[in-house]
């Protein structure tokens, strides 16, 4: 098998918890707000206050069953929340409304793609809602802790995985395409600096055909990096236990991205640990046929459904497509300026695509902007393009011009008119170019002829010098072959 690890195989599975895009929580009618002030956005439920009841957002159950399309899974006509029952500071209630024995979607599966170019399923047990606890604070006095209760009741989906992945790469791309999922959806911002992506992470080891052995949890990964870092250390780590001799206990663990390393915080509960009952002041959610059609027949196109269209109607490779529908917003640009250019899609697809991946990424990464905040208009890099193949200026002379552009906004072929970069196509032109330079180097004449053909990119370079890069590259080699081939 190729993802052992000194032939032992790693059993991976993931609790994601997306925060759901509601404009209040999945109880209340309190705001949602990331960066409020500390408990300006807590109701008297929040605070779970004597005679307090609970009123389900519909929107986070419409939330849900969209997610739940997006990952192929079953909607459940019927589902019920439950109480989950434990005492930490930041939850006032003494329990979390949640979803375990009837989860509102159930047998979902996610395709991630692998290093090697293939494909690979991952199996969703479920998704249930729930609302999130508190916040507590530990380092703003040396002498108490601090609580927040603008998170407490918060809609969160869990997103539970079947033990499917196998190394830690897996496991983050799965991650990927999951957020790239919800986000494609609108059903959460999936942004995990500010929280609202979690990843709880169990993992254990056995060897090949063995039963699964203990696991450990891992407890709110915050980023994709951390992720790998925090399976890599428990991978090792267990594998070293194991060897010397030690029992994997069933616990969970934090990890530490100071160090690099998981600790332990306490043994794993069970489901009967947490004494889980129906909540008997909610009623069970019993979703119409209707519904489920009328928010299925809405759902936008997929990410897996958007890259088998570019690579089909675009002709792009599987490669391009990849990298293109990653963040929708870059899928979205990339379609718009196709549109926009004046030759057929097939055409400029391909010069477009490679334009957005090479170039505009790069400008992007070094100013930290998003696609979404490139100051010129769309419209010119299908431009620039058309520029392209048109032969008005040379793909070398295109990366002038972009240059030029990102800088100053301005349009490409005024660019291109104000410098004097319009490529030259006029043979006679080239021609006398091309043999001033063959009669300037006979030595390399006569090498080339002796069958050193490695010297013809020499010629080629010389000569667009001399023609200040804008000479068409086409004429030029074809006028090249012609002449230093006439004695061959």
């Amino acid at each position: 098998m190729d993802n052992l690890v000194r032939g032992w195989e790693i059993v991976i599975g993931l609790e994601v918890h997306a925060q759901v895009l509601t404009k209040s929580k999945l109880f209340s009618s309190s705001p949602t707000n990331f960066g409020a002030d500390p408990n300006s956005q807590v109701s008297f439920y929040d605070a779970a206050m004597p005679g307090m009841l609970p009123v389900l957002n519909e929107q986070a159950i419409d939330q849900a069953i969209k997610s739940g399309f997006g990952i192929k899974g079953t909607i459940n006509r019927i589902s019920r929340f439950d109480r989950k029952n434990y005492f930490y500071p930041d939850l006032p209630s003494g329990y979390q409304i949640s979803q375990f024995y009837h989860p509102i979607v159930s047998n979902g599966k996610i395709e991630i793609d692998l290093k090697d170019g293939s494909k690979k399923l991952i199996n969703i047990e479920r998704i249930h809602l729930e609302q999130d606890a508190g916040k507590s604070i530990h380092d703003l006095s040396p002498e108490f802790s601090y609580i927040d209760l603008n998170r407490s009741g918060v809609p969160l989906m869990e997103i539970v995985s079947k033990p499917d992945m196998r190394s830690s790469y897996e496991a983050i791309q799965y991650v990927k395409k999951l957020r790239m999922i919800l986000r494609y959806i609108g059903a959460s911002d999936c942004n995990m600096e500010q929280g609202n992506l979690r990843v709880d992470a169990n993992i254990s080891i056995r060897k090949p055909g063995d039963k699964f052995g203990n696991r450990v949890e891992i407890k709110n990964i915050n980023s994709l990096k951390f992720l790998g870092q925090a399976l890599e250390y428990e991978i090792e780590r267990q594998i070293i236990a194991i060897e010397s001799g030690e029992k994997i206990i069933q616990e969970t663990r934090l990890f530490d991205s100071n160090c690099g390393e998981t600790r332990s915080m306490r043994s794993k509960e069970d489901a009967a640990d947490y004494r889980y009952f129906p909540d008997p002041d909610l009623k069970p959610v019993i979703l119409s046929q209707e519904r489920i059609e009328q928010i299925k027949n809405n759902m936008p196109e997929l990410p897996d459904e958007k890259k088998q269209r570019f690579i089909k109607e675009y002709s792009i490779p599987e490669s391009d497509a990849i990298v293109l529908i990653e963040d929708k917003t870059t899928a979205n640009y990339f379609e718009k300026a196709v549109k926009s250019s004046k030759f057929e899609s097939i055409k400029s697809a391909k010069l477009i695509a490679n334009w957005i991946i090479v170039e505009l990424f790069a400008i992007l990464n070094k100013d930290g902007k998003t696609i979404d905040e490139i100051d010129f208009p769309i419209e010119y890099i299908a431009e620039l393009v058309d520029l392209i193949i048109d032969k008005t200026i040379s793909g070398k002379i295109a990366k002038i011009v972009f240059s030029k552009m990102a800088d100053t906004c301005e349009h490409p072929t005024k660019i291109v008119k104000d410098l004097g970069l319009v490529q030259i196509q006029d043979e006679s032109v080239i021609k006398k170019v091309v043999e001033e330079i063959i009669a300037k180097h006979p030595d390399q004449v006569a090498q080339y002829k002796a069958g050193k053909d490695q010297l013809f990119g020499f010629f080629v370079g010389q000569s667009m010098k001399a023609l200040q890069g804008k000479g068409n590259p086409e004429i030029v080699n074809k006028i090249l072959m012609d002449i230093l081939n006439q004695s061959l």
